[in-house]
């Protein structure tokens, strides 16, 4: 999935970025406010992991923004402040959860584990098509009877279809939602990850459709 990460603290902002990168998701890191409207304005994310202290204010402003343009994306707050409060006053303002700094990243992880299945209306991670079970949290697909262990990049774009079922995403939306813009590469990569969905998802009950001129969906037999 691909999360923007709005973190003043370089050394914290780098340690989130690789920790999420082993995950297999794409994070877009902004150092400032100003810097995070700019990517929200031209980018679409999974989930935003916010801090309150930046350089040129306080991160709630842009929380306030993001929920008066009635963008429902997940929100995470990274808080210095303890007090119920301080807590209480941030999931009113629309925050999805918090995690107070110091912080162990596994926790960070799971938090976010939690806040995308809420998000996606699921209990459990594991989703099942027809004769399709697909687990993104364990990376494996499993296709009547045969478990598959996908790699990063197919595992997040299953993932990115399986949550928007029925959903046409043209590649350059899948290009922006499965790279990050220090990535620098072209729709074909998309192609090729498809291809090799399609490889595993052969004789099931799933299929991947291309809609010529708009895009791929996620298709499954009833």
């Amino acid at each position: 999935m691909k999360f923007l990460l709005v973190e003043d603290n370089p050394e914290l902002a780098n340690a989130i970025c690789s920790r999420m990168g082993l995950d297999g998701h794409q994070v877009d890191h902004a150092a400032k406010i100003s810097e995070a409207v700019a990517f929200a304005q031209v980018g679409e994310y999974d989930l935003i992991l916010l801090d309150i202290m930046l350089p040129d204010g306080d991160g709630r402003s842009f929380l306030k923004q993001h929920r008066a343009a009635k963008n429902d994306t997940p929100v995470i707050v990274l808080t210095a402040r303890s007090q119920v409060s301080d807590r209480i006053s941030m999931l009113d303002l629309g925050a999805d959860d918090y995690v107070t700094k110091p912080f162990d990243h596994a926790e960070l992880q799971a938090r976010c584990r939690a806040v995308l299945r809420r998000k996606s209306g699921m209990a459990q991670p594991t989703t099942r098509l027809g004769d399709v079970e697909f687990d993104p949290v364990r990376g494996y697909l499993n296709v009547k009877g045969t478990t598959i262990n996908l790699r990063n990049r197919e595992l997040r774009l299953l993932e990115l279809l399986t949550n928007a079922k029925g959903r046409v995403f043209s590649k350059q939306k899948l290009v922006d939602r499965l790279f990050s813009y220090e990535d620098d590469v072209s729709e074909n990569a998309v192609e090729v990850y498809i291809g090799r969905l399609r490889k595993h998802l052969e004789g099931s009950s799933v299929q991947i459709t291309t809609l010529r001129g708009l895009g791929y969906r996620l298709d499954h037999d009833e």
